[in-house]
């Protein structure tokens, strides 16, 4: 299958019934006609001059037939036609000519309606009906029995109805496509003490190359030369640099902020993070929600019932009450026309497209517009605690000091170990300047620690096993007290005597408690921590972050149980790593993943925070809502003015401007309140 850019569509029902055209034809079984991203994907050996056939029939084409872009003749039709119409009025006004206004009605309604007639009269020799066909008739109608001004004016606010329909949607795809735009195009390739500019689709794993300021680093690698800051934005959402020197990795796409990086490739850029991110987000565009496919099936019955309706109009009051069949004829008229179904259309996909496109731009990426519309109806996120809650980097809380040499010697024993618990004396230990001394001998004891020999003395490292009968009653308390505190223990002593003990812990992430604190005002009943640290650990970690509930001593399996159990309770989002919780993401309702961009965080979940920390939920969770409270509006807004219309039929009072100021009205709010949710991340930053 390949993708093909195409220009023109600015019909989304128009782009369902160009798909079932292409479908029809030779190898176009799995043809998709992508309305979100403006794309046409086909079989690579179908006949392309029967696609292009296709798509002429609605003004669309192949971005690549070359047609260079000139005026917008839409635009100048409908200024030309309502000029037309203002002198037809002032003719009709100052001359008792009728001759002459009528032409200039004529002109108007050709003008702006020429292309909407064309295509009516297609799909009326075919029997299909859609917006172009109801128009069609409508204006055939009108001109029939002498209404030229309403005919003209109808054409002419259809025209500008469309013309809106289309800036409203191609809004919201180039905020789309300048999301897109972070990707690098080419690099610098350091090749033999020379610099070679190459496509970043040239570049191999090991190849190095050179990053200048401002410029974008080509693919995921790692620092071999240099330091500067990095802005990472494209990939996590954060506007704040990142200090980057020798060793560290860095992502494509982020900008290297100032003097020069030489950065190893790692990855081609066709499996970096960058890359994943942007065809994840793609595929999202076209993704249908459950809300999009039921009016997608509503709009295939509902057309062809509004015409049914109209001929009912039309004919039941002469027939059976004695009505006038003009006056019903041109009130079945105005039925056709309100009944055109692109305000309904549009009431969600603009609002989804905005929706995926934010929440890109603030470091998440949802895969998809079902998963933003589930993620809107959640009751209650359930969280792991390491890593997600927790930063997942035990460090010092407490220390007991009961000889001078205490933290010398627990610094010298542990500087050797790459143990997390050794990572946490050792940063204390740096942290309070504490000098650095070589032991003269190592040896680990297997779950119990370290011995060491330091200056002609042996000391113990390590847990309570190995340290002995040591501890005195007083020693004793402090570390039963550290225990209960959900704290891990580590002792340092001599053969006779103990020195001190640390004790050490996960760090609770700073900002977890006012996450679920946001969490919870945003509409989130209950946030559950489920951990396979030991209960009285859960508790401190819960009663820290503020989570409704916490299950400790879990097992990956009984995480899935408790997942499963909650979900007869309501909607369940699963927050994790992406790699250890994935049973329990792929159970859930909706599995979340935070991962600073790694592979398996972007293939494992349904949402992924990419980001590493939860920092943007409660804005995705507040987002996700923002678009399902506008569709609903959108919804109700559309077949609320199409109802009120259609009610006026019932006195008669329904006239054919009035029926197109209702769609036409109904489209624009539509349109103007779905984009009101690109300004969601402006609101933010400037809070």
């Amino acid at each position: 299958m390949k993708e093909y850019k195409i220009t023109g569509l600015s019909c989304g029902h128009c782009a369902l019934k160009l798909e079932e055209q292409i479908k029809q034809l030779p190898l176009g079984e799995e043809a998709k006609v992508q309305f979100n991203s403006s794309k046409v994907v086909l079989n690579e050996e179908m006949d392309i001059n029967a696609v292009r056939s296709i798509l002429s029939s609605e003004n669309v084409r192949f971005e690549t037939d070359g047609k260079p872009k000139g005026p917008n003749w839409l635009l100048i039709s409908l200024y030309v036609s309502f000029a037309s119409f203002l002198g037809a009025l002032g003719a009709e006004w100052y001359t008792d000519n009728s001759v002459f206004p009528i032409i200039m009605y004529a002109s108007a309604t050709i003008l702006s309606g020429y292309s909407t007639f064309l295509k009516g009269l297609r799909n009326l020799a075919k029997i299909k009906f859609d917006i172009n066909t109801l128009m069609t008739v409508a204006l055939i109608g009108a001109v029939s029995i002498g209404e030229w001004k309403e005919a003209a004016l109808v054409a002419i606010l259809f025209g500008i109805n469309e013309l809106l329909e289309s800036y409203g949607m191609e809004k919201a795809r180039r905020s789309m496509e300048s999301l897109l735009e972070v990707a690098p195009k080419e690099a610098l390739l350091i090749r033999e003490n020379d610099y070679v500019t190459v496509s970043i689709e040239e570049l191999n794993v090991n190849d190095v190359v050179l990053v200048k300021t401002g410029q974008k680093i080509p693919s995921d690698g790692v620092v071999v030369y240099g330091k500067s800051s990095v802005n990472e934005a494209a990939i996590t959402g954060e506007s704040l640099p990142v200090e980057k020197e020798s060793g560290e990795p860095v992502f494509g796409g982020s900008i290297n902020n100032e003097g020069v990086l030489h950065v190893k490739v790692t990855k081609p850029y066709q499996e970096s993070a960058l890359s994943k991110i942007l065809a994840l987000v793609q595929e999202a565009q076209e993704s249908k929600t459950p809300t999009e496919l039921f009016i997608n099936r509503f709009a295939n019955y509902y057309t062809p019932a509004i015409m049914l309706i109209s001929v009912l109009v039309m004919v039941v009051p002469p027939l059976l009450f004695n009505g006038a069949w003009g006056e019903w004829f041109y009130q079945g008229l105005a039925v056709l026309i309100v009944g055109c179904p692109c305000a309904l259309i549009l009431s969600s996909p603009i609002a989804i497209l905005s929706g995926i496109t934010v929440n890109a731009r603030n470091g998440i990426l949802i895969k998809g517009g079902a998963h933003l519309e589930q993620l809107s109806r959640i009751d209650m996120i359930a969280f792991d605690k390491t890593g997600t809650l927790t930063l997942g980097e035990p460090h010092v809380v407490a220390e007991r000091v009961y000889h001078p040499d205490f933290y010398k010697i627990a610094y010298a024993i542990e500087q050797s170990s790459s143990h997390p618990l050794a990572k946490a004396v050792i940063t204390h230990c740096v942290e309070l300047g504490v000098e650095k001394t070589e032991p003269d001998e190592i040896k680990t004891v297997s779950g119990q620690g370290i011995t060491a020999e330091i200056e002609g003395v042996t000391y113990r490292l390590g847990n309570e096993t190995l340290i002995g009968d040591l501890t005195d009653e007083e020693i004793k308390k402090e570390i039963e007290q550290q225990k209960r505190e959900g704290n891990t223990i580590v002792l340092v002593a001599t053969e006779t005597e103990v020195l001190g003990l640390f004790a050490i812990a996960d760090e609770i992430r700073k900002e977890s408690k006012d996450i679920i604190r946001d969490l919870h005002r945003n509409g989130i009943k209950e946030t559950i921590m489920l951990t396979g640290d030991h209960p009285i650990v859960a508790e401190k970690v819960a009663n820290q972050t503020g989570v409704s509930a916490f299950f400790g001593g879990l097992l990956p399996e009984e995480k899935v149980e408790k997942v499963k159990m909650l979900k007869t309770k309501g909607k369940v989002a699963m927050v994790g790593d992406g790699i250890n919780d994935a049973p329990a993401l792929a159970t859930a309702d909706l599995g979340i993943a935070m991962g600073k961009g790694t592979d398996s965080a972007i293939e494992t979940a349904d949402i992924v925070l990419m980001q590493d920390h939860l920092g943007k939920l409660p804005d995705a969770v507040d987002i996700s809502r923002k678009v399902n409270q506008i569709i609903k509006w959108n919804i109700g807004l559309s077949l609320g003015l199409k109802i009120f219309a259609l009610l006026l039929t019932i006195p008669g009072w329904l006239t054919l401007w009035i029926a197109i100021l209702s769609d036409m009205g109904a489209t624009i709010l539509v349109t103007l309140i779905s984009l009101t949710v690109l300004l969601h991340k402006q609101k933010k930053e400037k809070s």
